[in-house]
């Protein structure tokens, strides 16, 4: 478990915690506003293959959420297929905290207000553990990708260009 001091922990980090899920966290710099994904992974010195973003998108029948490794890019035909849907497009970044509870840049696949279909590019159950946002800008969780799929209750596919 990570040693956090109670003021730096995030909802993600505790959640992860009453799950009783393992993880490490890590602090990037940061000014106020978001930071691209590649940027972060080089950051904190880790391969962007490991580095997931998380994206929501709106279809037809409700919201989605899709992880995907960060220098990639989400192919939206792929994503809806594999949601069921005919298509699905990304939300507005002002709809983005009122819908999940966090920023652009911040937003975490763990602890959004509501628990969306959440489906994991495919290369996540190739790696031994990835990383995703504490669910604060500066901050990342690194976890095992089975702990992290199941407590999301995240399915995998394709969904890459």
């Amino acid at each position: 478990m990570a040693s956090q001091k109670a003021k730096d922990k995030t909802n993600v980090m505790r959640i992860l915690e009453q799950n009783k899920i393992a993880y490490k966290a890590h602090e990037y710099p940061h000014g106020q506003d978001a930071v691209d994904g590649v940027t972060v992974a080089k950051l904190l010195g880790e391969d962007p293959a490991q580095v997931f973003k998380t994206l929501v998108t709106r279809g037809s029948k409700g919201y989605y959420v899709f992880v995907l490794p960060v220098a990639e890019e989400l192919n939206l035909k792929k994503a809806a297929r594999a949601v069921g849907e005919k298509a699905v497009e990304m939300i507005h970044v002002k709809e983005l905290l009122p819908l999940t509870g966090y920023v652009r840049g911040g937003c975490s696949p763990v602890g959004m207000k509501k628990t969306f279909p959440t489906v994991f590019h495919q290369s996540v159950l190739d790696i031994p553990a990835v990383m995703v946002s504490a669910g604060k800008i500066g901050w990342q969780i690194e976890v095992a990708p089975a702990d992290l799929l199941g407590l999301v209750r995240g399915q995998t596919a394709d969904i890459i260009h």
